[in-house]
Formats: structure tokens, C-alpha cells, sequence
């Protein structure tokens, strides 16, 4: 999955730190929780996300107890957008034919990339 192992460099959490990356333009840090936990916890608890963070293995995700909306991308093994949801507080996103991992980021983010369903992101270490 990209050029990344969680090993590149630690955030204050335990997580790895990375970058997103897309057509050689770095789009965000991108965050990267280790085990099962890390992924279960993901953003909860939280009131905001800067950059975004990789959620792998993962086909689905939610937002029951999150503060804020958040966009969801669903992708396959190779990291390439099958669909973008916009999750508000309090949702479920039904798994998805083919998807390996997920990226959250802020709701509006991949707009804002100019990432939509087909593109190939990439994960950068530091």
C-alpha cells in the first residue's frame, strides 16, 4: 500500500505519521493507527481532524459518537477511490464491493483535493 511503513515516524499517540499523497501532489498528513484498537478508536473523541487518517483493513466505518462530519473514502488494495461518502454525526457507511481500506478526512476535503472515484492515492513516510 504505497511507499509507507508505520515505522517512518511516530505521532504522540503511537500512531504512524505519513503523508497523502495523489499525482505527485501531497494532499495532507495522513495518520496511521497501529492494531486493532488504533483503527477501532479512530476518531472518536475527537473534535476535528487535521490531514486525515488510513484506516487498513477496514471496508466500512461510522460515526456514532463523533462531533463532526467527516468524508469517507473507500478504497481497494491499491489505494485507488471506489466511492467518497459525506458522514455526518451519528452514521454508517455500508461496506462497499471491493474496498480494502478507508481514508477520513474532514467533510469537503476530497472536493477540495480534487479527488473522486477512480483516482490512486499513494502513501508517502516522512
Amino acid at each position: 500500500m504505497g511507499t509507507c511503513s508505520t515505522s517512518a515516524s511516530t505521532c504522540e499517540s503511537g500512531w504512524g505519521v505519513a503523508w497523502l499523497v495523489h499525482d505527485g501532489r501531497v494532499l495532507a498528513s495522513l495518520e496511521l493507527p497501529e492494531g486493532r484498537s488504533g483503527r477501532r478508536r479512530g476518531l472518536l473523541g475527537r473534535s476535528g481532524i487535521d490531514g486525515a487518517l488510513l484506516l487498513s483493513p477496514a471496508r466500512s466505518v461510522h460515526t456514532v459518537g463523533m462531533r463532526f462530519a467527516i468524508d469517507a473514502a473507500q478504497c481497494d488494495a491499491d489505494l485507488r477511490v471506489l466511492r467518497i461518502v459525506t458522514l455526518p454525526p451519528n452514521r454508517v457507511l455500508l461496506p462497499v464491493r471491493g474496498a480494502r481500506a478507508v481514508v477520513e478526512a474532514e467533510a469537503g476535503a476530497f472536493s477540495r483535493w480534487s479527488v473522486g472515484p477512480g483516482a490512486r492515492l499513494e502513501v508517502h513516510g516522512e
